[in-house]
């Protein structure tokens, strides 16, 4: 699991029929202070979030594990939303 910041959106007419519904959300990874990290990714929002959230993704195998993802094309999944967060 990543922490990660919303940061835009993809719009995509044409796509993967088992992708049909989902929205696709640009991701930029964060470290647990805030500060943004190199590189994006295009992550199935599961959670609804929006614009400058702050979500939680999954990658790789455990992406398609996610609600509603099994046997989809998918490799990132936003899997929820931050409220708040503690570092000891």
């Amino acid at each position: 699991m990543t922490l990660g910041r919303v940061v835009g959106t993809i719009v995509a007419t044409r796509k993967d029929p088992r992708l049909e519904g989902y929205k696709l959300l640009i991701v930029r990874a964060v470290t647990p202070d805030g500060k943004e990290e190199p590189g994006y990714v295009v992550a199935v929002d599961t959670v609804s979030a929006g614009n400058r959230e702050l979500v939680i993704t999954v990658s790789g195998s455990s992406a398609r594990m996610a609600e509603g993802c099994k046997d989809k094309p998918v490799d990132c999944v936003i899997v929820g939303i931050v409220d708040g967060l503690s570092l000891d």
